[in-house]
C-alpha cells in the first residue's frame, strides 16, 4: 500500500499536468487514469502470481516528456505512438535480448546504480525537516522507535501515524470525496510519421532505460532471479490493450518496487510476491474510481509523501551501498557508478540511470581491462537467494 500511495503522490501529477497540456476532457482524463492503474494492477497481479516474485508494476514515470509532447501532438495521433511504443516492448520482452544485457551487469555495479537512485529519496526523508519540520520530525522519530521494538512494522507504523497526525491537523480533507466510477473511452489511434519520432520513439527509449534497466536490477539486487523476458512481454502487452483507452505504458516498477522487494516486506523472500499481489489489488480499485481516489492520494503533502518513502527505501539503500562496496575488483566502478546516478545526469532526453549505468560499465572495463561476463546471475560468482516455487532457500 505504501508503494502505491508512494507512486500516486510522487508522479502521478505528471499525468493531469500532461492532460491539460492536450486539452483532454474529465472524460478522457479519467479513462486515461482507469487504463493506466487497471493495466498496472492486472499485469503486476498475473507477474507475481505466476513468478512467485514481487514484480510490482507502473507507469512510466517519464512521463513528463508528455508534456512536452502532447502540447503538439494531437490526442488520438499520441494513441498512436503509444500502441508503436508498447508493440516494440512486447518484440523486446520475445526476443530475449533484454535478459542477455541485464546478465552482463556485474552485481557490484547494479547495486551501485540503485544506491545512486535512491540517494535522492533518502537525502529528502530528512530534506523535508527544513519544510515541515514537526511532520517530518514525527515521522523519523517513530520510524526509530518502531525499529528498536518492532523493525517488521516501522514503515507501516509511520504511514498510520502520518495518517493521523494530518487528519488531526485537517490538512487532509475527505468531505468533499466522492467516488464515482471511471468509465473508459476508447480513442481511434492514428499513426504518423511525426508521433512516431517526437511521442513513440522517446516514450520507448525512456522508459527503456529509465524504468526497465533499473527495475530489473532491483529485482537482481534483492536476490529474485526471474528472467526479464516475460516481464517485458507481458507489460508491453498490457500497454498495447490499455492504450486505446489512455495509458501511455506501464512497465516493472523501479524506485517503488523497491520498498517491495526488500527484507522490509518480509524475512522471508520466498513469501514477497504476496506484496506484488497487494499492490496489484490496490491499483485496480484506485483504478475502479478513477480520478476521484487518485485526487486523495496527491492532495498528501509532498513532506509526507517524500519523508515516507524516503525512510521506507532506507533499509535498501544500505544495503546496496553494502553491496557496492563489497567486491574490491568493482568497489571503485561501483562507487563511480553511485555517484553518477545520484548526479542524475540527463542528456539526449534520457536519464540519470542509463548514463550512471554507462558510465560504471566504462570504468569497469577500464580498471579490469575486460568487458563484464554473464555476472549477475553466475552461480559461481554471485550469492543469490533463490524464491522459485521449485528451490525456495537455497543459495544460487
Amino acid at each position: 500500500m505504501i508503494s502505491v500511495i508512494v507512486n500516486y503522490g510522487g508522479t502521478f501529477i505528471l499525468v493531469f499536468q500532461a492532460a491539460k497540456i492536450g486539452g483532454l476532457s474529465p472524460e478522457l482524463t479519467a479513462s486515461w487514469v482507469w487504463s493506466v492503474s487497471i493495466g498496472v494492477g492486472v499485469t503486476g497481479i498475473l507477474l507475481s502470481w505466476y513468478t512467485r516474485e514481487p514484480i510490482i508494476a507502473a507507469w512510466s514515470t517519464p512521463a513528463a516528456f508528455l508534456v512536452v509532447a502532447l502540447a503538439t501532438t494531437p490526442y488520438a495521433e499520441a494513441v498512436g505512438a503509444y500502441l508503436i511504443s508498447a508493440a516494440a516492448f512486447v518484440v523486446l520482452g520475445l526476443s530475449g535480448y533484454f535478459e542477455k544485457v541485464i546478465r552482463l551487469i556485474p552485481p557490484g555495479i547494479a547495486a551501485g546504480l540503485l544506491a545512486g537512485i535512491l540517494l535522492q529519496f533518502g537525502i529528502g526523508a530528512f530534506g523535508g525537516i527544513s519544510v515541515d519540520p514537526l511532520l517530518a520530525g514525527i515521522l523519523i522519530v517513530t520510524y526509530v522507535v518502531l525499529k528498536r521494538f518492532t523493525a517488521r512494522y516501522a514503515v507501516v507504523g509511520i504511514l498510520l501515524i502520518g495518517l493521523v497526525f494530518l487528519l488531526i491537523q485537517g490538512r487532509v480533507d475527505l468531505s468533499g470525496l466522492m467516488l464515482e466510477f471511471a468509465a473508459p473511452v476508447f480513442t481511434t489511434p492514428v499513426f504518423s510519421i511525426n508521433s512516431l519520432l517526437s511521442v513513440a520513439l522517446p516514450l520507448f527509449l525512456i522508459t527503456l532505460t529509465g524504468q526497465y534497466m533499473p527495475g530489473m536490477l532491483i529485482l537482481r539486487n534483492d536476490g529474485f532471479t526471474t528472467s526479464a523476458n516475460p516481464i517485458v512481454a507481458v507489460t508491453g502487452l498490457g500497454s498495447l490493450i490499455m492504450a486505446p483507452f489512455g495509458s501511455h505504458a506501464f512497465n516493472i516498477a523501479a524506485i517503488t518496487a523497491a520498498i517491495c522487494t526488500g527484507k522490509e516486506a518480509h524475512e522471508d523472500p520466498s513469501k514477497r510476491w504476496i506484496a506484488g499481489i497487494a499492490a496489484g489489488i490496490f491499483y485496480i480499485l484506485i483504478g475502479i474510481f478513477g480520478v476521484t481516489l487518485a485526487a486523495v492520494f496527491m492532495a498528501f503533502p509532498t513532506t509526507f509523501i517524500t519523508t515516507l518513502a524516503g525512510l521506507a527505501l532506507l533499509g535498501t539503500i544500505g544495503g546496496s551501498l553494502a553491496s557496492a562496496m563489497s567486491a574490491p575488483e568493482s568497489r571503485e566502478a561501483a562507487l563511480i557508478t553511485f555517484l553518477a546516478s545520484a548526479a542524475n545526469i540527463t542528456l539526449f532526453g534520457i536519464g540519470g540511470a542509463f548514463w550512471g549505468l554507462l558510465i560504471g560499465l566504462i570504468t569497469y572495463t577500464a580498471l579490469n581491462g575486460y568487458l563484464p561476463r554473464n555476472s549477475t546471475l553466475s552461480g559461481e560468482t554471485v550469492n543469490l537467494v533463490s524464491t522459485s516455487p521449485n528451490n525456495k532457500g537455497q543459495k544460487k
